[in-house]
């Protein structure tokens, strides 16, 4: 009886999340696993006594009560009206080498007249954006004023595994610590954010979430808008829930599968417009919410162009109508506005027709000038399409029970080893359940790789670039070109926070 009310229990959680999968997968490390015959768990034997009481289930739940029902059906955002202007972070760059970057608490007015307690990088709220150059030797010296132990995590950048800021690299209250590297990497739009054990996603949903701009000799030769704050924006997508008295408390509305909140905020701004010249502009999107998708398009139904992936440009502008982003993916877009005026009504929105973010068009006109056809020089070769499959890796479970071939996150196993500059195939396959499952995005830390297949058919066009972020969806299997630069421990897991820290992680040693 027991079992069967552990399997009603499991089955009632699957309902009422709408995502992720139950089940006890066989754990299996061996590189030649086959996951054909990886089964879930069977609830075909249910008796009807125990559907009944699913069916009287009074839906108390608080990921009910949150409005998390369901992950194929989230939460509403609101419309932003345009009463904000957009604010933009401010850019430091090395001094005599050193980045100062340190993790604080304060106040922050998001709501007109209300304070609201936030966290930010050098900051009351978010962070700044720190730009610097491929083959510049750099040192962060990160500093912790907060309260609690954290870590700074430099999501994309190719970093030794001791600066990389996992869970392994705890700073605690007061500690000044420096992260010494040189840039190895091509221009690029990176983030950073805190990466400590158990209190990842409370603390980006506090506020811990910053950008990184790499540039390099390509970067200035191609012509792409590039004048901060004129051409070139940076827009970092975040969803809140705010309490009746205008705070976030995480823990009120935490859910295990992810969470979602009702209030965006792109850059921190709530009720945000952008505006911008009559030319084309350049929008460098970051999807920083812990768990919430986006897909992303104009209301007008215009095309825009996408210039760069995660880890660097494509290799041409790739029109696309809409492009859809998981937590931890970026993409930067090219829209024009030169053709527009004053009096269009355009705006970002959503695929639910949520307005997003508001345009308003100024006659000005900056630079009309066409976008380079040829941005990158990228490609997957014939060698790495001929690797064979080296780490199989399989994504499954819901809410406290996600796992990474049936084993939860353990910091004291490695689970994979890798040499230094090898390239090694990685499949990763999203197993779903009887409820259908969801979206995984699947993210390697210390790297960027390259998407070999999709299904076993070549990645569409903006995908064909560096990537470190991956949405993989219920049902796919994702093969991936793999190569560390750096030796090091690092994380590879599922960027729904939730997930991550509920164990859908795993760690791979490089030397």
């Amino acid at each position: 009886m027991k079992s069967k009310l552990l399997i009603t229990s499991l089955l009632v959680g699957a309902i009422i999340i709408g995502g992720c999968s139950a089940g006890n997968s066989e754990s299996n490390n061996n590189s030649n696993m086959d996951h054909s015959n990886m089964s879930g768990m069977d609830h075909s034997n249910m008796s009807d006594e125990e559907m009944k009481n699913m069916e009287g289930m009074d839906n108390k739940d608080s990921s009910m009560e949150n409005g998390h029902a369901s992950h194929n059906n989230p939460l509403a955002l609101n419309n932003s009206n345009g009463e904000n202007e957009l604010a933009l972070p401010p850019i430091i760059e090395p001094k005599n080498g050193i980045v100062d970057i340190t993790a604080q608490q304060g106040t922050t007015e998001i709501f007109k007249g209300t304070k609201t307690e936030t966290y930010g990088y050098n900051g009351s709220f978010l962070g700044p954006i720190i730009r610097i150059n491929k083959d510049q030797t750099v040192t962060f010296r990160t500093k912790n004023d907060l309260s609690e132990p954290t870590t700074f995590h430099w999501h994309g950048l190719e970093i030794p595994g001791n600066g990389d800021g996992g869970p392994h690299q705890v700073l605690e209250p007061g500690v000044t610590e420096d992260v010494n590297f040189t840039v190895n990497q091509g221009a690029s739009t990176l983030w950073f954010h805190p990466h400590p054990e158990g209190a990842t996603a409370e603390q980006v949903y506090k506020g811990l979430a910053g950008l990184i701009y790499i540039d390099d000799e390509n970067s200035q030769e191609i012509n792409v808008p590039n004048e901060y704050g004129v051409n070139d924006f940076p827009l970092v997508f975040q969803d809140r829930q705010f309490t009746e008295e205008k705070q976030l408390n995480y823990q009120a509305v935490l859910n295990e599968d992810g969470t979602i909140g009702d209030t965006l905020l792109i850059n921190g701004t709530l009720n945000p417009k952008l505006t911008v010249g009559k030319e084309k502009v350049r929008l460098r999107l970051l999807n920083g919410s812990n768990a919430r998708n986006y897909t992303f398009k104009l209301n007008t139904g215009d095309t825009f162009q996408q210039i760069a992936t995660d880890g660097g440009f494509l290799n041409q502008p790739t029109d696309m109508k809409e492009i859809t982003l998981t937590p931890g993916e970026r993409a930067e877009v090219i829209v024009d506005f030169s053709k527009m005026d004053d009096k269009t009504d355009i705006a970002l929105i959503n695929d639910e027709g949520t307005t997003l973010l508001p345009f308003k068009i100024e006659q000005k006109t900056t630079s009309t000038s066409k976008i380079s056809e040829k941005l990158n020089d990228f490609s997957v070769t014939e060698e790495e399409k001929n690797l064979p499959v080296s780490k199989k890796l399989e994504l499954f479970g819901m809410g406290t029970m996600v796992s990474i071939n049936g084993n939860q996150f353990d910091m004291n196993r490695i689970d994979f080893t890798q040499k230094q500059g090898e390239t090694e195939i990685w499949e990763i396959y999203n197993k779903p359940d009887m409820m259908g499952g969801m979206t995984h995005p699947f993210h390697i830390h210390g790297t960027q790789f390259k998407i070999v297949s999709i299904d076993g058919q070549e990645p569409p066009l903006n995908l064909k670039g560096w990537k470190d972020t991956v949405s993989i969806e219920a049902g796919q299997t994702v093969k991936l070109a793999v190569k560390f630069n750096n030796k090091g421990i690092y994380m590879f897991h599922c960027h729904v926070l939730e997930h991550e820290e509920n164990g859908m992680m795993g760690q791979v040693e490089v030397n």
